[in-house]
């Protein structure tokens, strides 16, 4: 189901718990609200849509797949980079790196270990850091 975006930067800024598997319901909101905001976002937290877990999914090009509980375990190529949010106004100054791997789960609940670069590390980086509650 599609959801409301959430934009009040006092949910947002709230850490997000680890999911289980009785959050797929999230994972499929989260893949149809990308979908329906896709002319003007390329990834997507589940605090997005008001709920604190650690679920992302993710634009890749033309395909869009999600990441339960990831965690980055390498990372290189720092750079300084500007990002907007669809949850923020306007656009903000990071860190990123151009290279990470993260260990997950697919939507299924199985665990993966992927390799990403450039700006599909860039996205995952964003949306990993809702999980904090630390705003861009």
């Amino acid at each position: 189901m599609v959801k409301d975006i959430v934009r009040d930067p006092m949910f947002l800024k709230q850490k997000s718990e680890p999911a289980t598997e009785d959050d797929k319901q999230v994972v499929v909101d989260l893949l149809d609200t990308l979908k329906a905001n896709r002319d003007r976002c390329v990834g997507m937290a589940a605090n997005m849509i008001g709920v604190k877990k650690q679920i992302i999914v993710v634009a890749m090009g033309p395909f869009i797949f999600p990441m339960i509980n990831p965690v980055i375990t390498k990372k290189s190529g720092k750079f300084e980079t500007e990002e907007g949010c669809l949850s923020l106004d306007g656009v903000r100054p990071c860190t990123r790196y151009k290279e990470i791997e993260v260990d997950y789960l697919d939507q299924n609940f199985k665990p993966k270990h992927g390799k990403y670069t450039d700006f599909t590390a860039q996205i995952i980086q964003h949306e990993i850091q809702h999980f904090s509650g630390e705003l861009i």
